[in-house]
Parts: structure tokens; C-alpha cells; sequence
């Protein structure tokens, strides 16, 4: 099984290594990793491509400051406009234009008992926006619905793992990025282990 790990900063990927894994970096923000997710689709042919970094946690979520978990659900939450009565996204305006916006994109590949837990996850730019929608949301990154739509679009099996670094907040809270990104390294040889055992990859 020929599996592609791609991290947005090699920071993140700094404890990681694995006989069984090709390592790739994507850069960060939805531009650089959409263009690095085709470019290693149709360059490299993975069976698997992996998506790992860290990321924020919501206030709402069960979550906390450690936690590694496999992402369910993506959302490009800043994607949208501001007028007078503030910021609402593109999917909730009623234009008269001919386009489709996917207001949340899910991962197809999930098993039954995934080997990590389940979160689902916001998309954007502009890191720590206070104006997006969080609820029912517990994580957010600055990869993931560009990672999604890219492999979506091109038939490609994909994950993506995020271990939580920090809270969303605009608090000068200290971000723990050491043990985040050690948890996040467990979790993607978790998940790796996970996918080699399938009775297919024998």
C-alpha cells in the first residue's frame, strides 16, 4: 500500500518517520495545500493520502489540548461576505449566480471503529476569525477543506489527522506545540498501523 503523509510545515512533522510512509509537505493555508493535494495525486499515485497537523479547539467541543483525532467533516468557514449586519457565508447567500457551494465536505473513508476519534472541523485563512460559525464544530485548521475538496474531486482516498495545539481564542493563550505534535505522531502511527493490517494491504 503506497501511503503519502502530508504535513503543512515540516515542524509538524518533525518526530515522524515510518518504513512504510512517504513524507510530503503542502505549505499552509487552502491555496498551497489544494495545489500540493493534485499535484501529489496525479504525480505520485498514492493508495492513501494522509493530511496531519495540528490544530485549534473550539470552545464548544469536548475536546481538549492533546487530543488526536480523525476528521470527519471539513468546512471552508471564512468563505463569504460582510455587510452592515456582519459576515455570512457564501452557502447562506442567495445570489443569482451559477455556482455550487459544498457548505460541508465529509470524508467518504471513514471505518466503522475508527482507530482515532472523530471531530469535525473548520477551514480557514484568516486563523482565530471570530466571526465564523462554530457550532457543532469542535476543531479548526487552515488545510483541511482544501485537502477534502482536491481529493473529493479526484477519487482519491484520503484521512486527515489533527492532534489540538491550542484554544480558539483571541486570549494570548500559550500554544503547546511540542506535545501536540508528539501526540499528533502516536496518532498517525496509529492510523498508518490501522490501514496496513486492512486484509487487502496482505
Amino acid at each position: 500500500m503506497h501511503i503519502i503523509v502530508v504535513f503543512p510545515t515540516r515542524t509538524e512533522a518533525r518526530y515522524f518517520s515510518h518504513p512504510a510512509v512517504e513524507i510530503a509537505f503542502c505549505g499552509v493555508g487552502l491555496t498551497a495545500a489544494a495545489y500540493a493535494t493534485g499535484k501529489l495525486i496525479h504525480e505520485r499515485a498514492p493508495d492513501v493520502l494522509i493530511l496531519a497537523g495540528i490544530a485549534g479547539v473550539y470552545a464548544g467541543s469536548c475536546l481538549q489540548i492533546g487530543d488526536t483525532v480523525l476528521v470527519a467533516s471539513e468546512r471552508e468557514a471564512d468563505l463569504g461576505f460582510f455587510n452592515a449586519a456582519g459576515f455570512r457565508h457564501l452557502s447562506k447567500l442567495d445570489l443569482d449566480m451559477d455556482f455550487d457551494v459544498n457548505t460541508v465536505l465529509h470524508c467518504p473513508h471513514l471505518p466503522a471503529q475508527p482507530p482515532l476519534p472523530l471531530a469535525h472541523s473548520n477551514s480557514l485563512n484568516a486563523a482565530m476569525a471570530p466571526f465564523v460559525e462554530t457550532s457543532g464544530v469542535d476543531v479548526e485548521n487552515m488545510e483541511g477543506a482544501a485537502f477534502f475538496h482536491a481529493c473529493l474531486q479526484a477519487g482519491q482516498r484520503f484521512y486527515e489527522v489533527r492532534s489540538v495545539s491550542n484554544r480558539v481564542t483571541l486570549d494570548e493563550d500559550p500554544w503547546d506545540f511540542d506535545a501536540s505534535i508528539r501526540n499528533l505522531t502516536q496518532g498517525l502511527h496509529t492510523l498508518v498501523d490501522y490501514l496496513l493490517a486492512e486484509p487487502a494491504a496482505a
